[in-house]
């Protein structure tokens, strides 16, 4: 498990091999531990909500179970981003020890 943070916001958690894929389409290093600084956020965020509005994002994706959509998967993430924008603060990612 691989768990998002910041300040303002509940934590995200998603399993390794989606946490990767999300953190390569908002267009950063999929290397755990990670981090975006505040300036870095924005960018992030628009990479993944026009990567989550493709025609294949909204069909189920092949990573681990094809019901579920890059679009579902991702939006917890977006919302996490969003509310880092607003508060003007970083995001970091690290590997889950639960």
């Amino acid at each position: 498990m691989i768990i998002f943070k910041t300040k303002h916001h509940a934590d995200v958690m998603m399993l390794d091999q989606v946490a990767h894929n999300m953190i390569r389409l908002m267009g950063h290093s999929d290397v755990v531990p990670g981090a975006l600084t505040e300036d870095e956020v924005e960018q992030a965020y628009q990479n993944l909500s026009t990567a989550m509005k493709t025609s294949s994002a909204q069909s189920g994706d092949s990573w681990d179970d094809d019901s579920i959509s890059v679009a579902n998967r991702g939006s917890p993430l977006l919302e996490l981003l969003a509310t880092a924008i607003r508060e003007n603060e970083h995001v970091i990612w690290e590997a889950s020890l639960r």
